[in-house]
């Protein structure tokens, strides 16, 4: 069989980054049209019907037993949950600073592998976890001083917690596919997002607008279902220490997206506790090792 191009690898690497960059802003220009946690739900019931179409034109088999328990974890935190505090939280924070606080993810990964018994907390992983601590600290104190509440920096740093203990329930479990999961997972925390947009009040009316509809299905199509797919397909080809770059990357391309296209700019010290954690989240991801 012949061999793939060598390029495609780094394409699909910035695909991805791009995608995943992109999304931040999306999100805070669909919060812009649509109550933020009822779009979260649709992005969601609307990328587990995709999938599953996918699995049964494919003819690949949903999760079941222990990995369908694992799935239905997997959703509950990394969509449900996640999407929920992300998306409520980016009302009140610019894309770019959501990204940037988002950028821990390595970081609570390290350590929650660490508690699961998954993977040994190394000093290069304690000293970057200490890092992030201080920039998150950083910014924390800036927006305190701006007079912006804590609970959306709270909502984000959440979202990123609950997104990695979602992917670390799911790897617990057995391997299973990748497109079923993330069927099964979306199915599972579109109820659990619709949940809290009704504790949040807020009106559930169907998407009539381009300025609704359009941000809605590019997060579903590009965001879910895409950068997923195409992400899958970089860690069977590189080694996952260097897909794990995608973390110190995306934060960078939402701040200058956020800035060009909704003039937002991070004020200094944010930008400097910004730094901080990107520092940390390199300093973590260059330490690791190629693994599963």
């Amino acid at each position: 069989m012949a061999s793939r191009p060598r390029f495609l690898p780094y394409l699909a690497f910035t695909v991805t980054a791009g995608i995943w960059g992109s999304t931040f802003l999306v999100i805070r220009i669909s919060n812009e049209a649509m109550p933020p946690v009822w779009a979260a739900s649709m992005r969601l019931l609307l990328a587990g019907c995709i999938l599953s179409a996918v699995l049964l034109v494919s003819r690949q088999p949903f999760p079941k037993g222990e990995a369908f328990k694992a799935a239905v974890a997997y959703g509950a935190c990394t969509m449900g949950i996640n999407f929920s505090l992300l998306y409520w939280g980016e009302t009140r924070l610019p894309s770019g600073l959501a990204a940037v606080l988002y950028a821990t993810s390595p970081i609570s990964a390290a350590l929650l592998a660490r508690a699961f018994g998954l993977e040994q907390l190394t000093p290069r992983k304690l000293i970057a976890a200490v890092l992030a601590v201080i920039g998150v600290a950083v910014i924390f104190w800036h927006e305190m001083q701006t007079g912006l509440p804590a609970w959306p920096i709270l909502a984000v740093l959440g979202a990123a917690i609950f997104g990695v203990l979602g992917a670390i329930l799911l790897k617990r479990g057995p391997k299973q596919s990748a497109i079923g999961s993330n069927a099964i997972g979306a199915f599972v925390g579109a109820p659990l997002a619709f949940l809290a947009s009704t504790a949040f009040g807020e009106a559930h009316a169907i998407p009539s607008t381009a300025a609704q509809i359009m941000p809605l299905l590019y997060l579903t199509i590009a965001g879910s279902v895409g950068a997923f797919v195409i992400f899958a397909w970089l860690l069977g080809r590189w080694q996952t220490s260097s897909v794990a770059f995608l973390g110190a990357v995306v934060p960078v391309i939402a701040v200058i997206l956020g800035a060009v296209v909704k003039q937002e700019h991070l004020s200094g010290w944010s930008l400097i506790g910004g730094v901080i954690v990107l520092v940390a989240t390199l300093t973590a991801i260059l330490g690791e090792k190629n693994g599963h």
